[in-house]
């Protein structure tokens, strides 16, 4: 299969990369630094350009089967048009060419579990901040890109995975739909589950929750790694 992966070059774009090739598939890789794409191998093409640019994310989707976006932006105070302008470039060029397959990342922010989760410092106190304070201009962008997703024509996944983290490999993760139980999931997981969704109908004009149960990171550090450490 011929993948086109926007935001390859980010942790989890690299992961998904790595994982695609093994599998044998061919990636293209749209990244702002092509110079810094890891060599791979494989059947890898590294493309560079900007998701704000709509002639070059059209140029990135011709000729491809599926497209998967692993964007990320770090916390900041800054607005945010990642997610909302690069996405529906992504849809206007696959509709160009023909392509219906999409996969995107979002978040379990956009639709939390009914159920409370952790104790309650974390309920009150540390989710609020991360949601409402860190993360708000993100989490602003990602429910606008959420929206224009749902509205296309495109065959769509919707993958929002809770905390992220790194791992040493693919656990034996858990998937629901929309939501789900359970407060981090390892990068390593979110990419296999965005290679997964590629091929299965499961999910198909669906948003799916997935979570890491086999182990869990500190709080802390995953607060500081991965919203306050990356605004530096």
């Amino acid at each position: 299969m011929k993948l086109t992966i926007f935001g390859a070059n980010g942790p989890t774009g690299q992961l998904l990369t790595r994982q695609a090739l093994a599998e044998g598939h061919e990636v293209t890789a749209f990244t702002r630094h092509p110079d810094a794409f890891p060599a791979f191998g494989g059947s890898l093409r590294v493309l560079g350009g900007d998701v704000h640019d709509a002639h070059a994310v059209e140029a990135a989707v011709a000729g491809q089967d599926a497209v998967v976006s692993t964007l990320g932006v770090p916390f900041g105070r800054d607005p945010v048009t990642v997610y909302s302008h690069g996405v529906p470039n992504m849809i206007e060029g696959m509709a160009r060419n023909g392509v219906k397959r999409l996969v995107c990342v979002s978040s379990s922010t956009m639709s939390p579990p009914p159920e409370p989760q952790g104790g309650l410092i974390f309920r009150k106190v540390m989710q609020p901040y991360v949601v409402n304070v860190l993360g708000r201009t993100v989490y602003e962008d990602m429910r606008r890109m959420e929206d224009t997703v749902r509205q296309s024509d495109v065959d769509w996944t919707i993958v929002r995975p809770s905390g992220l983290f790194g791992a040493d490999t693919v656990t034996d993760y858990r998937l629901a739909e929309d939501h789900i139980l359970g407060r981090f999931t390892a990068r390593e997981d979110l990419a296999d589950c965005l290679l997964r969704q590629v091929g299965d109908r499961t999910y198909v004009d669906k948003a799916v929750a997935v979570a890491t149960v086999a182990i869990k990171p500190n709080m802390l550090t995953l607060i500081w790694r991965e919203g306050i450490r990356k605004k530096s």
